[in-house]
């Protein structure tokens, strides 16, 4: 069997090339929003109803995300980029002109998203240099219908249908 050594520059660029939603993944952090900006989300399982997404083990936002075993999935729209610019900003200014609402959950859903999906913590596995987080939806919601905003070769976008 032989071994291939895949160039991580190259990796990022092939992988690149495959569009995805954005979510910004929030929670409560003694009394403060905590949040990261994601591009890994899924859908995992119907029965239970769980869904994934895998935030990098550099990321200093997801300990707090952790700690507060439960976690909000924003879907972003098209119009929010100025949202997930001050998310992943670092420091503590992440929700500085972020409009959000606490939950029953005691969760922060983004104002304006496109989707909520609260869940519980159902396991965190680790997975290379990324963690695979498993959360069971305890509520979600459709907040409104508008076009998504997609990632895509380093760029955030939004989807354009054909004619």
């Amino acid at each position: 069997m032989s071994v291939t050594t895949i160039d991580p520059a190259e990796f990022r660029k092939v992988l690149g090339s495959y569009p995805t939603g954005v979510c910004v993944i929030t929670a409560m952090d003694e009394g403060k929003p905590a949040g990261m900006v994601v591009g890994s989300f899924t859908s995992v399982s119907l029965d239970p109803p769980l869904v994934g997404f895998f935030p990098d083990k550099s990321s200093t936002s997801w300990p707090l995300i952790e700690k507060a075993g439960r976690f909000c999935v924003n879907v972003m729209g098209s119009d929010q980029q100025h949202v997930c610019r001050s998310v992943a900003a670092k420091g503590d200014a992440k929700f500085v002109g972020v409009e959000y609402v606490i939950s029953d959950h005691d969760l922060p859903v983004i104002k304006d998203s496109i989707a909520a999906i609260e869940c519980k913590m159902y396991s965190v596995t680790e997975a290379g240099d990324h963690w695979f987080v498993l959360g069971e939806v305890l509520r979600m919601e459709t907040v409104r219908e508008d076009d998504p905003m997609l990632f895509h070769r380093g760029r955030y976008g939004s989807f354009a249908e054909q004619m």
